[in-house]
């Protein structure tokens, strides 16, 4: 049987244009896989979807905890997710479902908002439905390519304060007590603060049963990291559990599950909704590409393959618009079950699919037996999950870089503790690139001569050779935040009472625009109406382009602009300082220019 007709092979046809101008998507990849599919594939994808579906359902039910929701949320969400996203993915480096900072962002939106639990339930449908649109949106205009501008810096930083928020958040639940009605933590500080106020109100027995489960953890970890630490630790406390429970010890349970249950909810939205949880649902969703794409691209580097992050991006938005119809959490790109599923063995995006089908199934089968899980114990298992993404060695590297990285980690940390984490990763950004603009907005300027073996050699405290001549070598982006400082550099420079001509090597020059253009205009003027002279040498082809096409070259004259030659570097700096000579007057133009390359010897 042939394999369906792909509407982008051709052309010519208008849907082919039209996925074009619609970000270039595949609308529905899926059936180029199964056109390829076969038994080797189908073996690899089974196996990985097992091995993902054992580690997805019981993380589904800590990020659920996360949140603040009911856990069938992070369940259904893990399935619908991975069921919808990878119809629309053509990757298989990128497993997706709710993850850790997607989950705090979540449960601090609502905290914001002072939503009660009921409110939570209402409002979470629009709420993922907005993030999945966003996505959407942004893949179709392929804004992934701009997430490179966010450095890894904010996110360390970022992922950093959310560990905290996540740990913090979970103490309450171990010990076994709860914040009152009127204690509504807004940030890490309010978690603080009520956890120590609420301290005397711990309950000793399920405090006893934490202390067990972080033993347990904490051994699994370290010896049998193979192993799906959070099903055993959950099946084994659960049976510990009930060893409390004949003694007369009553502890706290998660609720079971119907799953025949499955509510189907459609999104509300009504304006006022929308306005107040935008920022949230836009920062849910910056995140979500972080961390899908930049898992992606490194596992998919691993393999000598590539990603499609416009595709990816798309795939995650579907999956959101899935979740949010069908009682989910946020998806977004899961960092363990991305890496289980490609060691697994996955082949094609059909390996996650199979997991949701599992997970999906599993609530059906197990959802009943959630309800002998003590909440602490899945508290603990959060809370190993929170100090599992501190990254110290990220934060040594981070702290010890430069004074820079050390500001943006500090700044994103800060305020994501104390103010809130979405602003956190906002401001951290803006601290980010106000540095690197700052950084690179100050251009090197060095002044050269030619020495008698004709090498150019950078001066220092010897006078020119010439002092009518001065050869100034730019280095670095001359661009509008950094125009005004070459203008003034310059100006400076030709201020020498003795100096006739600048020659400016501009091989090194990068990234010249308008302003730089102007700067250079305005350069020019002065000079020439000081009886002063500008060659421009070393000269690409870009900057010839922009000379030309900006008019300043009617001011420099096409004579004084001299291009480099990459067989020859020093010979495009010995043209112009032969020029500059015979724009002196008649005393120099006799004078010698030897550039030596190897043993030959050119005379200009």
């Amino acid at each position: 049987m042939p394999a369906p007709e792909d509407p982008t092979d051709n052309p010519t046809k208008p849907a082919a244009q039209l996925l074009k101008i619609l970000g270039g998507l595949d609308w529905f990849p899926i059936r180029k896989t199964l056109a390829r599919y076969n038994g080797e594939k189908f073996s690899g994808d089974i196996r990985a979807g097992i091995n993902v579906a054992l580690l997805a359902f019981p993380q589904g039910m800590a990020y659920a905890l996360i949140a603040g929701l009911p856990i069938q949320y992070g369940i259904y969400g893990s399935a619908i997710a991975t069921l919808i996203g990878c119809l629309f993915a053509k990757s298989h480096f990128i497993t997706l479902g709710p993850t850790n900072a997607t989950s705090v962002l979540l449960a601090l939106t609502f905290g914001g908002l002072a939503l009660t639990d009921e409110e939570k339930l209402v409002y979470l449908p629009t709420l993922v439905a907005m993030v999945g649109i966003v996505l959407v949106i942004g893949a179709l205009l392929r804004v992934a390519s701009l997430i490179q501008f966010i450095s890894r810096t904010v996110v360390t930083g970022y992922i950093t304060a959310a560990a905290a928020y996540i740990i913090g958040n979970q103490i309450r639940t171990a010990l076994g007590f709860s914040f009152g009605p009127d204690q509504k933590p807004k940030s890490f500080i309010d978690v603080v603060h009520y956890t120590a106020i609420n301290l005397p109100n711990t309950h000793m027995p399920t405090l006893a049963l934490s202390a067990i489960a972080f033993v347990l953890v904490f051994l699994l970890r370290r010896y049998f990291r193979a192993l799906s630490n959070v099903a055993i630790t959950l099946v084994v406390m659960s049976l510990v559990a009930l060893g409390f429970k004949q003694g007369g010890l009553e502890l706290v349970y998660l609720e079971g599950i119907d799953a025949s249950q499955w509510p189907v909810s459609f999104p509300s939205f009504n304006y006022d909704i929308v306005v107040g949880m935008f920022s949230a649902a836009l920062t849910i969703a910056l995140l979500a590409v972080l961390e899908g794409t930049s898992i992606g691209k490194s596992l998919a580097a691993k393999a000598g393959s590539r990603v499609d992050t416009s595709q990816e991006m798309f795939s995650m938005g579907m999956s959101n618009i899935g979740c949010s119809i069908f009682s989910g959490m946020p998806a977004s790109g899961s960092l363990t079950r991305s890496v289980l599923n490609i060691e697994s063995g996955a082949r094609t995006p059909l390996g996650a699919w199979y997991s949701g089908a599992i997970v999906a199934v599993g609530a059906f089968l197990l959802g009943q037996y959630i309800g002998y899980i003590p909440r602490a114990a899945l508290a603990v298992v959060v809370v190993f999950i929170g100090i599992s993404l501190i990254n110290l060695d990220h934060i040594k590297m981070v702290m010890k870089s430069r004074k820079e990285d050390a500001i943006v980690f500090l700044v994103t940390v800060i305020i994501g503790l104390v103010i809130k984490l979405d602003l956190a990763i906002y401001l951290g950004s803006a601290v980010s690139i106000g540095l690197f603009l700052r950084q690179v907005a100050r251009p090197e300027f060095s002044e050269y001569a030619f020495s008698d073996s004709g090498e150019l050699k950078e001066l220092r405290d010897e006078g020119r050779p010439m002092p009518e001549i001065s050869i100034v070598h730019v280095e670095g982006d001359i661009f509008f935040g950094a125009a005004e400082l070459f203008r003034d550099q310059m100006r400076r420079i030709s201020e020498d009472p003795n100096l006739k001509i600048i020659i400016l090597k501009t091989r090194n020059a990068r990234n010249l625009d308008a302003s730089a253009m102007m700067a250079l205009h305005e350069l020019i003027t002065v000079m020439n109406e000081a009886g002063r002279y500008l060659v421009v040498c070393e000269a690409t082809q870009e900057i010839a382009r922009l000379l030309r096409n900006s008019g300043v070259i009617d001011l420099l004259e096409e004579r004084n602009l001299i291009m480099d030659d990459v067989e020859n570097p020093t010979l495009s700096a010995a043209m112009a300082l032969k020029r500059a000579q015979e724009q002196l007057g008649e005393w120099a133009k006799d004078a010698k220019v030897s550039v030596y390359v190897g043993e030959k010897e050119f005379t200009v």
